[in-house]
């Protein structure tokens, strides 16, 4: 729809006043008034020629005309710019009257339409012998006129046609309007002029403002005809919305006969092949200026786009959740000095500065997620969500809704409304796919079409979703070996293996051994008072570890860090009870600190690393090796939990007397 021009409102008004005669005469008088106010215009025309002359003017026609009389009633009723009428004062007409008085024992009151009831009081409350006339058109004055004369009226009073009649009878004549009413008239005339200005400069926004919805927008009047559509509503039902308004909708939109909603609030309904959402409201109306008519009520009616409600509520739902999905680890964090952690930082810091997917070999425990969450803080994507989710720990149907998320109804339980995905949840951040060796075949899949189309279809939907991610993989297995054993797509794998980073494991970085158990149980005394009493800081929590420390280092640690932090609660634990069974001990408790964790001590809280075989004795373990001995670790604190108790230990654990044996002989082979 073409944009109309803005109304200037600095701009002087165009006011054209038209009569003739004395009007006329009266018009000329008093026009220098309004030189600077107005661009005043007086036209000595009646009736059907002055009609002429406003139709003739077009875009420099008047912005409201000023008349009297019949003429000004003729006007009215035939042009399109808004009339404004001279009315005479009560002191015009007292004044008149009293002047034909003077001429003539018989006096006519002569106006157009019905003499208003306030004259007739008022001649009646002061005793003037009145006769009172009216007339609807010039031919009726001229019967008016003669007909008075013919009753014996010597003088008549009234409008500029009425006066030049009654003058061309031989009767006497006085006009009717004072200099006072058409200042009045021209006064209100301006007042209008101004109005109409503001209200086209609101009505103009109010469009402006539809033109830039993005949904459909009409408004109708209270008989269902319309007010004003914005072009995209009216290219949706293929109509002009220049040429719609002012029509009834139905009438240009027969499709929508008996589908609209009835009442107040939101319905579903199909246009030409596309399904919307629309929205019923009430529209106040509002009467014209200087109407005495009721304000009609009229009805706002939205047409939303199903697919761009579903489109706002993925967005809408993948912003709430990336508030969750955060992350806490930064480079810093990861504590070692060492010749190969190092180089695992050196690398973190150059492919942060890349898009290209990263896949991170370790074995478990050896810290994956903290590198991947350090690549994301130091990312262009750090503001965005980071989302882990560790492929193995669902089975496949839950895997796959957690990932690619489900529209409501794609299968029995899903929730009302669908679910988005954390592919979705991740957009504009990281992706951290742990465990990637785990995930099933059917999904490795649909996965790789996210990694090479960058869009996710969800879950019972033909609709696919653009995401903007970076996706990091984490695994402790050799996804060779899964490619070569048919396990792991090898096209997957080679999409994942862009940029690689290989994590050591803790064995292999003796030389942060103490400061990592150091920094691991200052973090317990931060979060345990007992401890905290002991241990006030770093320096304090390495001497914890003087006299053992190479007993911890010539253990294999195949749990890597997890394990040694495993081992590092223990020993917390241990301290902090020791602390609270010699609360009051003379001697202060940073002198007693450093011979608390004595090998005994150790022997107590950590069996393992005494009957384990020392690093070097053996060859490197294999991965299966390694989970034997994680889970044997498992089972023994399990045990000491339970004081030995491994009837106990059994049931906590949920296996028998014989699979407990077996897997803690299985652990040292």
């Amino acid at each position: 729809m073409p944009t109309e021009p803005a109304p200037d409102l600095s701009a002087r008004p165009r006011i054209w006043a038209i009569g003739i005669s004395r009007l006329r005469d009266l018009f000329r008088d008093i026009a220098g008034e309004y030189d600077g106010r107005a661009e005043l215009r007086v036209v000595s025309r009646g009736y059907e020629d002055a009609v002429q002359e406003v139709l003739a003017a077009g875009a420099a026609r008047p912005d409201i005309v000023i008349a009297g009389g019949s003429n000004g009633a003729y006007l009215k009723s035939r042009v399109e710019v808004p009339v404004m009428l001279i009315n005479p004062t009560g002191f015009d007409v007292m004044h008149a009257l009293a002047r034909a008085r003077r001429d003539a024992a018989s006096v006519a009151l002569v106006t157009h339409g019905e003499t208003p009831d306030e004259v007739r009081r008022f001649a009646l409350a002061y005793g003037i012998d009145v006769v009172f006339a009216s007339y609807a058109s010039e031919q009726e004055a001229e019967s008016c006129v003669l007909d008075l004369r013919d009753r014996g009226v010597g003088a008549v009073v009234g409008p500029g046609l009425v006066t030049d009649l009654a003058a061309r009878a031989g009767m006497g004549a006085v006009f009717l309007y004072s200099r006072a009413s058409v200042r009045a008239a021209f006064d209100a005339a301006l007042d209008v002029v101004h109005a109409t200005r503001l209200e086209a400069l609101r009505r103009l926004r109010l469009d402006n403002l539809l033109q830039h919805l993005r949904d459909g927008v009409v408004a109708l009047d209270a008989h269902g005809r319309i007010d004003a559509i914005n072009q995209r509503l009216a290219g949706a039902l293929g109509i002009d919305a220049a040429d719609a308004a002012g029509k009834r909708l139905v009438d240009v939109a027969p499709e929508l006969e008996g589908i609209l909603p009835d009442t107040d609030g939101e319905s579903f309904c199909a246009v030409r092949g596309v399904s919307y959402v629309v929205h019923r409201g009430p529209l106040t109306g509002l009467a014209p200026p200087g109407s005495s008519g009721q304000a009609e009520d009229g009805t706002v009616l939205t047409f939303q786009e199903s697919r761009a409600v579903e489109r706002l509520d993925r967005t809408l739902r993948s912003r709430s959740r990336g508030q969750q999905f955060t992350a806490r680890y930064r480079l810093d964090d990861i504590v070692g000095g060492s010749a190969p952690i190092a180089a695992v930082k050196a690398l973190v810091q150059r492919y942060a500065q890349s898009d290209a997917t990263v896949l991170i070999r370790g074995e478990s425990g050896t810290g994956k997620e903290m590198v991947s969450q350090s690549l994301h803080r130091l990312s262009a994507r750090r503001e965005f969500p980071f989302v882990a989710i560790n492929c193995g720990a669902f089975p496949e149907a839950l895997l796959e809704s957690e990932l690619f998320g489900y529209e409501e109804g794609a299968f029995t339980g899903a929730r009302k409304g669908g679910k988005a995905g954390l592919i979705e949840a991740a957009h504009r951040g990281t992706l951290f796919l742990d465990e990637i060796g785990e995930m099933p075949l059917p999904l490795q899949s649909r996965l790789l079409r996210v990694l090479q189309e960058r869009e996710v279809v969800r879950l019972g939907s033909t609709e696919p979703t653009r995401v903007d991610i970076r996706v990091v993989a984490a695994t402790h297995r050799a996804l060779t070996e899964g490619v070569e054993a048919g396990t792991f797509r090898a096209d997957l794998y080679y999409r994942l293996n862009i940029l690689n980073i290989a994590l050591p494991p803790l064995r292999e970085r003796h030389a942060d051994l103490l400061p990592l158990a150091a920094e691991l149980l200052w973090q317990a005394a931060r979060r345990e008072t007992r401890l905290s009493r002991l241990i006030r800081d770093r320096d304090a929590a390495m001497r914890v570890f003087a006299s053992v420390g190479e007993t911890l280092r010539r253990y294999a640690w195949p749990g890597n860090v997890r394990e040694l932090q495993n081992v590092v609660e223990r020993i917390a634990v241990e301290l902090g009870g020791h602390d609270e069974d010699h609360a009051s001990a003379s001697a202060s408790a940073s002198a007693r600190v450093p011979d608390r964790l004595t090998p005994a001590v150790l022997r107590s809280v950590a069996p393992e690393i005494f009957t384990a075989r020392p690093r070097g004795d053996h060859a490197p373990m294999t991965l299966r090796q390694r989970s034997r001995h994680v889970e044997a670790d498992e089972i023994r604190a399990v045990l000491a939990a339970c004081n030995g108790d491994r009837d106990a230990a059994c049931r906590t654990l949920g296996i028998s007397k014989t699979t407990l044996w077996r897997k803690l002989n299985a652990s040292s082979q």
